[in-house]
């Protein structure tokens, strides 16, 4: 019969087994213990730590043992309990003999350091310095240091679990399952970090028990028992000596095992196959130590058995390594040879490549940013904003295509748009970028940079000094997030030439899924495709959301029949997303505080445009238009209002392409646009009389 059929009070034996191995854990804190008994315990403690070293290294990723921390916490509680209890017996009992407190501290006394406890402090002393300073420090450093990057990559990794899944590459099964993971191995890492200050605390009161044992020892002895200094000093030293050593050594295995853990990585293969693969996996560095040592071997003065020895057993090892892989190659089938395909006769239409619309090219060592299998994080955060973009904007970017490219620096990138480089930089080694978002404390050594999304400054910093920057009020983007956030400014600045025929085509045909009837009486029946094309790119190129297909479609399929002509079609369904436009602007506020149009401006640019449009104003007149809205825009910046000009709907089209090049944050918008809920208020106004 198994645990789980077995029942205590009604409740499977298994699921009670922690629970009452902390219940006596806890009670021999209280309760006295029989000599006997502490020495089966005792053996059990260093019993228990082996088992938890075997399956450390066994292990081949760190969430096979993520029961680790716990383990940590009761077999720390364990050894601090049997402290209790042999130090309730040394004090006791220690009077009678150095077997006072069993058989198990007598031998280490004894055996190990030859009853000298002089010897057994230092060697006391000298296990629990490795264990505080070196395995138990590097270990919790370890395990700090990979909770943050976990943390910091979840959200990367469930996006990279959510594409798989969309891609057909997995199940939702399996992507549940690779949920669960990673959210697991966050919990780990984190408990692995609190854990380590377990076993640190255990260290100190390892040092503690020991100086009471031995102080209240010899004070026991002096005046309970008449002993003499010398002597009472002699047997409690030992014992002392003996409790520490047989728990510390078992502490020192447990710290090793958490050392081992957290710092391996997932692999298909245990430890022990990874270490001799890839220590030993190479004749030639062997083949190099033996002759290193054969010469050290030879120097007089040198110990030449060992050396000579050594270098022996490595040369013999390299070889036989050397003959098993030749051997390995032997047994390996050749290929038979490819018959080698003759030249095309001449150039077809399929030997010209395709152009891709978005393309990303990195240098090589830029591979590992945005190679998932190397952890590059950089496409998930790229596709992370193309998802932003579609939910803000309406308009789905195409993929993105990454390649590395040789011609490259090996630090550098560069983002090309239908074949034509856009955008590029460079990725200085080891550094990252602390950007000023104007409300920093203090200044950063570094090299000048800026944030390619919102082009604020910012400073090339060491790697290592994150922490320095996010104190001062920096915000610190690593290489992947500004590759990424260089891709997303190269398609929201490049918006309209990324909506072409396939993408309204696949836009129509999402609408027509719940409003058939709608798309048919837009296109064909009234507009070609190419005029519903470019009236959305007129809207996307003037940061107009396209997400409300259903209202825009709705009034060009109440105007098409009146009027075909695309300035007319733009500015009646920008009339009609008025409230999301103004939304968008002025985040919910209802006072608009806009930038006027003077009235001697307007007549002036009426007056040379008459029926021909902008093409008639004089370079002067431009000039001055340009010059009047810059100081109109810093002058509503200024006051802390949104640089939005608001103006008659003849000239609202003409003002927004004439600005757009020069003025790209002001935003030009037409009375028709405002609800009638809305409040306008002039707070500055463009005037070019003075630039006349």
């Amino acid at each position: 019969m198994n645990g789980q059929g077995v029942m205590v009070m009604g409740m499977p034996l298994n699921r009670l087994a922690v629970p009452l191995l902390v219940l006596l854990i806890l009670a021999m804190m209280i309760l006295p213990l029989p000599t006997f008994m502490l020495d089966v315990l005792f053996t059990l403690n260093i019993a228990l730590a082996m088992i938890v070293m075997l399956v450390s290294l066994n292990a081949r990723r760190p969430l096979d043992f993520s029961v680790f921390p716990t383990v940590l916490l009761l077999t720390t509680l364990l050894r601090l309990s049997l402290n209790v209890a042999s130090t309730r017996i040394i004090l006791m009992e220690g009077h009678t003999g150095p077997d006072a407190a069993g058989k198990v501290i007598e031998s280490f006394g004894n055996f190990l350091v030859g009853g000298n406890y002089v010897v057994g402090f230092v060697v006391f002393l000298i296990l629990v310095i490795i264990n505080f300073v070196v395995i138990t420090k590097g270990a919790g450093r370890i395990a700090e240091v990979a909770a943050r990057f976990t943390l910091d990559s979840m959200p990367g990794k469930q996006l990279a679990v959510d594409a798989d899944l969309n891609a057909g590459f997995i199940n939702e099964s399996e992507a549940r399952t690779r949920r669960a993971d990673i959210g697991r191995e966050a919990d780990f890492y984190g408990a692995m970090d609190g854990a380590s200050k377990f076993v640190r605390g255990d260290a100190i009161a390892g040092i503690i028990i020991l100086l009471v044992n031995l102080v209240g020892g010899v004070l026991v002895g002096l005046f309970q028992h008449d002993l003499g200094l010398t002597e009472a000093l002699g047997r409690y030293a030992l014992l002392t000596v003996g409790d520490g050593l047989v728990t510390q050594i078992p502490a020192l295995i447990i710290s090793t095992a958490a050392g081992i853990v957290v710092s391996r990585a997932s692999s298909e293969q245990d430890l022990s196959r990874e270490f001799s693969t890839q220590i030993f996996g190479r004749p030639q560095t062997l083949f190099i130590a033996a002759v290193v040592l054969g010469v050290l071997g030879l120097i007089p003065g040198t110990p030449h058995l060992a050396f000579l020895t050594i270098a022996v057993v490595l040369g013999g090892l390299g070889g036989w390594l050397l003959r098993r892989q030749r051997a390995v190659l032997a047994d390996t089938p050749l290929l038979e040879p490819i018959e080698e395909l003759p030249a095309p006769l001449d150039v077809t239409w399929d030997d010209i490549p395709p152009v891709d619309v978005l393309a990303l090219e990195v240098g090589y060592r830029l591979i590992p940013l945005v190679d998932r299998n190397q952890g590059g994080a950089a496409l998930a955060r790229i596709t992370e904003s193309r998802r932003h973009f579609a939910a803000d904007m309406g308009l789905v970017v195409p993929l993105i295509r990454v390649r590395d490219n040789l011609e490259l620096k090996p630090n550098s990138y560069r983002i090309t748009l239908k074949g034509v480089v856009v955008a590029h930089g460079e990725m200085p080694t080891g550094q990252v970028l602390a950007v000023d978002m104007g409300d920093v404390l203090g200044k950063l050594d570094g090299t000048p940079g800026a944030d390619p999304l919102t082009g604020l400054p910012g400073i090339w910093i060491e790697a290592g000094r994150e922490e320095e920057a996010e104190l001062r009020g920096f915000v610190v983007l690593e290489p992947a997030e500004l590759i990424a956030r260089q891709v997303e400014a190269v398609f929201r600045q490049h918006a309209p030439e990324l909506l072409g025929r396939t993408e309204v085509q696949q836009l129509l045909d999402t609408l027509a899924r719940t409003h058939p009837g709608l798309v048919e009486d837009v296109t064909p029946r009234h507009l070609p495709l190419t005029t519903v094309q470019t009236v959305l790119q007129q809207l996307i190129a003037e940061n107009v959301s396209i997400r409300d297909t259903r209202t825009l479609f709705e009034t060009l399929a109440a105007r098409a029949p009146r009027s075909q002509a695309i300035d007319e079609l733009l500015e009646t369904v920008r009339a009609a997303l008025g409230r999301s436009i103004v939304d968008r602007l002025f985040e919910g506020s209802d006072t608009l505080q806009v930038i006027g149009l003077a009235a001697a401006t307007e007549a002036r640019l009426f007056n040379e445009m008459g029926d021909e449009g902008e093409a008639l104003l004089s370079p002067p007149t431009l000039e001055a238009l340009n010059q009047a809205a810059e100081r109109a825009l810093a002058e509503q910046e200024g006051a802390g209002y949104p640089p939005v000009l608001l103006t008659s709907a003849g000239l609202r089209a003409v003002l927004s392409r004439l600005l757009r090049r020069n003025q790209p944050r002001l935003a030009v918008i037409a009375y028709a646009e405002v609800p009638a809920d809305k409040m306008v208020r002039v707070n500055t106004e463009l005037s070019m009389g003075e630039a006349a």
